[in-house]
C-alpha cells in the first residue's frame, strides 16, 4: 500500500539525515561561489589514457571537496586536435565561455554577476618544483587568450608524506600503523626519497621526507632522478650511516617522470622501490586548497 511521502512498490524511502547540532556538528562543505574562475589541472609529461585517468580522478576528488567547482585538464604535451587538449586550448576555451555565458545571460534579460578573480586557475600536477615544467606551463599561459594564474605545486605538505607512507606500506616496505604494533620482515630501515625537477626539487622534497621520516621512525633522504648518478650517492651515504634494507619512494604523481627513470634508479641502488603517488586522494585536497590560495579564498574542506 502506497503512502503520499513513498513509493507504491514497497521500496524504502531514503530520508535526509538530521543535521547535527552541538560541537560535535560536522561543518557543511563550502561550495565554489557563482562567477568563480575555472580549475584546470596542469598535466605534464606525454598524454596517454593512465595520465588522463590519473587527473579525472584527482579533479573528481577535488569537485567533491568544493561542489560547484568548475574542473577542467589541459596536457602540457597535448594537442587539441585529439582527445588530449593542450593547456593554453583548455585556457583560451575556458575564457570564451566565460564571455559568452555572459553575454547569454544578458541577452536574456537576467543579472550577470561580477566575475571573481581571472578566467582560470592553474594548479601543476606536481609534487614538487620543477623548474622547466613550470617555465613550459607559465608560456602556455602566455600562449592562451585567457586570463589566468598560476597556483603553487602541491607540495610540500604532511598529506604528501602521508601518500608515500601508505605507498611504502602498499608495497611491504614499511609498517602501515604509526604505532608499529607488528611487525613487517620486509620492512626498508632507510629511505631514499626519489624526485625530479634538480637541486630546488630535491630540498624541498626534503621537507616532506623529514615528516615521513617522523611517521616511520627510519632515515629518509632525497635525491634527483634526473641527475645520474644521485640516487646510487644517497643509498650509499645511507649503507654507511648504518641501513641495511632501502626502499625507493619516488616523491612523484607519475606523469612528470620520464619512462625508465624508476626502474634505473632501483638497480643503481639496488633497493625495492614503492609505488608513485599516483591518484592518491589527498591529492584532489590539495589541488582544491591550491586553487582557493591562489584566489585568497578560505575553503576549509581542502585544509583538512
Amino acid at each position: 500500500m502506497s503512502s503520499p511521502t513513498g513509493p507504491a512498490n514497497g521500496l524504502p524511502v531514503r530520508m535526509p539525515r538530521p543535521r547535527q547540532t552541538g560541537r560535535h556538528r560536522r561543518p557543511e562543505p563550502a561550495v565554489a561561489p557563482e562567477g568563480a574562475p575555472a580549475l584546470v589541472l596542469a598535466v605534464p609529461g606525454a598524454p596517454s589514457a593512465a595520465s588522463r585517468g590519473l587527473a579525472e580522478e584527482i579533479i573528481s576528488i577535488g569537485r567533491s571537496e568544493l561542489p560547484g567547482l568548475d574542473a577542467r585538464i589541459g596536457f602540457l604535451e597535448g594537442d587539441d586536435d585529439t582527445e588530449f587538449p593542450s593547456l593554453s586550448g583548455v585556457l583560451t576555451a575556458v575564457a570564451t565561455e566565460r564571455v559568452a555565458r555572459a553575454d547569454f545571460a544578458r541577452a536574456a534579460g537576467h543579472e550577470v554577476p561580477a566575475p571573481i578573480g581571472p578566467d582560470a586557475v592553474v594548479v601543476p600536477l606536481l609534487a614538487g618544483p620543477d623548474n622547466g615544467l613550470l617555465r613550459r606551463i607559465r608560456q602556455a599561459l602566455m600562449d592562451s587568450s585567457a586570463a589566468a594564474e598560476l597556483a603553487d605545486v602541491l607540495g610540500p605538505h604532511p598529506l604528501l608524506a602521508e601518500g608515500l607512507h601508505v605507498r611504502l606500506s602498499e608495497a611491504g616496505l614499511a609498517r602501515a600503523d604509526r604505532a608499529r604494533l607488528f611487525t613487517v620482515t620486509t620492512a626498508a630501515d632507510g629511505i631514499v626519497l626519489a624526485t625530479t625537477g634538480g637541486e630546488e626539487a630535491v630540498q624541498a622534497a626534503g621537507i616532506t621526507g623529514m615528516l615521513l621520516a617522523a611517521r616511520l621512525a627510519v632515515p629518509v633522504k632525497a635525491a634527483a632522478l634526473d641527475q645520474e648518478g644521485s640516487v646510487a650517492a644517497v643509498a650509499e651515504q645511507l649503507r654507511r650511516e648504518g641501513s641495511t634494507l632501502l626502499a625507493l619512494a619516488p616523491y612523484l604523481i607519475g606523469p612528470e617522470a620520464a619512462d625508465g627513470l624508476l626502474d634505473t634508479a632501483c638497480k643503481e641502488a639496488d633497493c625495492a622501490t614503492a609505488e608513485v603517488l599516483g591518484a592518491y586522494g589527498a591529492l584532489g585536497k590539495l589541488a582544491v586548497a591550491q586553487y582557493a590560495a591562489a584566489l585568497g579564498i578560505t575553503q576549509d574542506a581542502a585544509a583538512h
